[in-house]
């Protein structure tokens, strides 16, 4: 049965973590976590899809003016019919609605819908795959509600069914990124984890600029979605069925053999074997008992309460910076297909940067660095006014703010993962997401400020994220524990040692 732990034969009766078999006879990362590691992440380009479609789908068309002479600079005090939109009204939700002038703002309410929605199943689909659904099973449930809504919302007859379809298209997005995520990283050794991890989020940039180029040759803003559902069925039938459950999730579920089972796989494909004999056990010599914890276990602890709430707070407002420049793109006044582009573009050696550095310097260090970076950034941006070369430098500053602020996004979700058990792991990362998505909604309307406000506010999140940031613990080349027992009682050690020392 499941719950029963494999014999052992032969003179060999040894029980290790996860993390130890891995890196004594499994192999840290082979052909296997390869395999594993490429199919898995397809589905971040698949969340580049579906977030970022708004911004070509929502966005306003040129027009014209229909009788002759001098056009004003807006339609707003235009009779009806004296203007009209160039390539027709099903270009853009803006067009086909008339989401200008008086109702300029339902254009931000849908996109701070989706990612409400985005804030919501980040909790649920977080806890959902740390209990009986697991990480696997969250994976095939949001693709299949990624594929559903997406085709439905092509369908919306007005914008309040648009605004809603975004919304449970949000909720559906936000179980999906924690669980790529996890499932991702988790059967990957420790040595090899931060490094490969990062480039799971090089799948979102590819997935950006595949999206630019989809968009420039769409006729309608239905067919777009339709588009971009697509491959989240094909992800669903021909993908899925490939990928592994996490043997980590076996393992607190208490499911040893079948953690065994993938260890095995593991090893057999990296050309390794594991001995008879060995077998696995959550962090060998603490509480085993707990198969599964919530945030109110991490909340409680000494040990992860001030960390949960500072990384909380420095995901939320790293989230408005990054999602904030993504979008006010619109506000720059260049071609908006060329800046979706650049920003994809700036993103992929932001990811490279960050997992390279993050072997020398750690994950402390690093964010504390980029936030502030990014602050002083998006501050020298706030100066420069919309004319002449001052223009070009606010772009640029836009550029590399995004460049910094992908690699705050990327490295946090590996400084949140390490901070935490596997037992609340994806927990603590719903709800550090949560506050990610809290910050997505804020941002349209930061973005709505228009002018040098945006980068005001951009530069006093990276300011403060990364003051908040000094406060957090390290670490670089710790143990990745999987029982909240495991990691009170690791902190304990390095305590006595510090004392010691």
């Amino acid at each position: 049965m499941d719950n029963q732990e494999p014999s052992k034969s032969g003179e060999c009766n040894e029980k290790m973590g996860v993390d130890d078999m891995l890196r004594r006879y499994a192999g840290e990362f082979g052909p296997w976590q390869l395999r594993h590691f490429m199919l898995t992440s397809l589905a971040w380009a698949l969340n580049a899809f579906h977030t970022l479609v708004v911004v070509f789908a929502d966005h306003r068309p040129e027009w014209r003016c229909t009788g002759g002479g001098a056009c004003p600079d807006t339609m707003c005090g235009l009779p009806h019919g004296a203007w009209e939109w160039d390539g027709g009204r099903r270009m853009s939700t803006v067009a086909e609605w008339g989401l200008v002038c008086k109702n300029k703002y339902k254009v931000g309410m849908a996109q701070s819908a989706f990612f409400a929605g985005s804030m919501i199943g980040a909790g649920i689909f977080g806890h959902l795959s740390d209990s009986f659904l697991g990480r696997k099973g969250t994976l095939t449930l949001v693709c299949a509600m990624n594929a559903t809504f997406g085709f439905l919302t092509s369908l919306a007859p007005s914008f309040y069914f648009y605004t809603f379809l975004r919304f449970l298209t949000g909720v559906s997005i936000g179980g999906s990124g924690i669980s790529t995520f996890v499932l991702t990283t988790e059967p990957i050794g420790p040595s090899k984890r931060a490094t490969i991890s990062t480039s799971t989020f090089y799948f979102f940039s590819i997935g950006t600029i595949l999206l630019s180029i989809i968009s420039y040759f769409h006729h309608s803003w239905r067919s777009l979605y339709i588009i971009t559902s697509i491959p989240s069925l094909l992800f669903l039938i021909f993908i899925l069925p490939f990928i592994s459950e996490s043997p980590r999730w076996f393992l607190v579920r208490h499911k040893i053999n079948n953690a065994m089972k993938i260890m095995q796989d593991i090893a057999k494909s990296n050309g390794k074997q594991i001995p008879d004999g060995v077998s696995l056990c959550l962090d060998c010599g603490t509480d085993q008992t707990v198969s599964t914890g919530s945030v109110i276990d991490v909340i409680r602890s000494p040990v992860t309460r001030l960390r949960f709430i500072l990384i909380v707070s420095v995901n939320l407002l790293s989230s408005i910076a990054y999602y904030g420049l993504s979008l006010n793109v619109m506000n720059l006044k260049t071609n908006l297909y060329l800046g979706v582009i650049l920003n994809g573009v700036a993103e992929m050696p932001a990811y490279m940067l960050t997992a390279v550095a993050l072997k020398w310097f750690g994950r402390r260090p690093l964010t504390i660095g980029i936030m502030l970076f990014s602050g002083v950034v998006c501050a020298v941006g706030s100066l420069m006014e919309d004319v002449g070369v001052m223009r070009i430098v606010r772009m640029m500053c836009g550029v590399i703010g995004v460049f910094a602020m992908t690699s705050a996004f990327d490295l946090l979700f590996v400084y949140a993962s390490e901070l935490f058990p596997t037992v609340v792991r994806n927990a603590a990362l719903g709800c550090v997401t949560q506050a990610g998505q809290t910050g997505a909604v804020m941002a349209p309307f930061v973005v709505a400020m228009g002018g040098r406000l945006p980068f005001v506010v951009f530069a006093f999140c990276g300011v403060v994220g990364g003051v908040l940031a000094f406060l957090l613990p390290e670490t670089l080349n710790q143990p990745l524990y999987d029982t909240m027992g495991g990691l009170e009682k690791g902190e304990l050690q390095k305590s006595e040692v510090v004392s010691d020392g």
